[in-house]
């Protein structure tokens, strides 16, 4: 097993524990996904294990080709049908399972698993550190286009870890926070104050 498919495995692996031991208020408590709560984003993440090449290709067509649409319509779906015992058995149930997005390989499946995995976990104010590790094997694939895929504007901003030997950007202006927060930034999110610091943090902190 390659390094990359291993911390896969192992992020799951954590995170079902994570899931486990929720509340139903936190399963039902809105997520860094706008419009999402956790039990949306926990349908998103396994939906993957439930839907195989011909689902995926009848779920596109109904989306006009729209992958966001669709992944955004399939969440809801699974998620107002499966009540959160279903959805924790799916993800437990694959822990080893091979997927991984298209072109992205195993470190894309770990990206998929790590920000997603957040996007619940900081949302809950839930004391997670993704291992530094896994990090650095997505933070290390990082490219301008991913930057551009979500559409942030990093103009004129730096990204710096503060727990990490890791930077990102063109030279501007510092904005620091934990290597984990700083891919969340990445991915468009804007997190909870306190996450962020720098004089750009205002522009990637939600109004609390």
């Amino acid at each position: 097993m390659s390094q990359e498919r291993a911390a896969v495995v192992a992020e799951r692996s954590e995170l079902a524990e994570v899931f486990g031991a929720l509340t139903p208020a936190q399963w039902d408590a809105p997520s860094l996904c706008a419009g999402w709560r956790v039990r949306e984003v926990v349908a998103h993440t396994t939906m993957p294990f439930r839907m195989g090449l011909g689902g995926f290709v009848w779920e596109m067509v109904r989306s006009g080709g729209r992958f966001n649409a669709m992944s955004d319509r399939v969440a809801r779906r699974d998620a107002a049908r499966m009540p959160a015992e279903a959805l924790l058995r799916s993800l437990r149930d694959n822990i080893e399972h091979p997927w991984a997005p298209p072109g992205g390989g195993a470190t894309g499946a770990l990206s998929h698993e790590i920000i997603h995995g957040l996007d619940s976990t900081v949302a809950l104010g839930l004391d997670r550190r993704v291992p530094l590790d896994r990090l650095r094997l997505v933070l290390d694939a990082m490219r301008p286009r991913n930057v551009e895929y979500f559409g942030v504007d990093l103009s004129g901003v730096t990204l710096e870890a503060t727990d990490l030997d890791w930077r990102f950007g063109g030279g501007g202006t510092p904005l620091r926070g934990l290597a984990q927060d700083l891919l969340l930034v990445v991915c468009g999110r804007r997190l909870p104050p306190g996450h962020l610091s720098g004089e750009p943090a205002a522009r990637f902190t939600s109004a609390g």
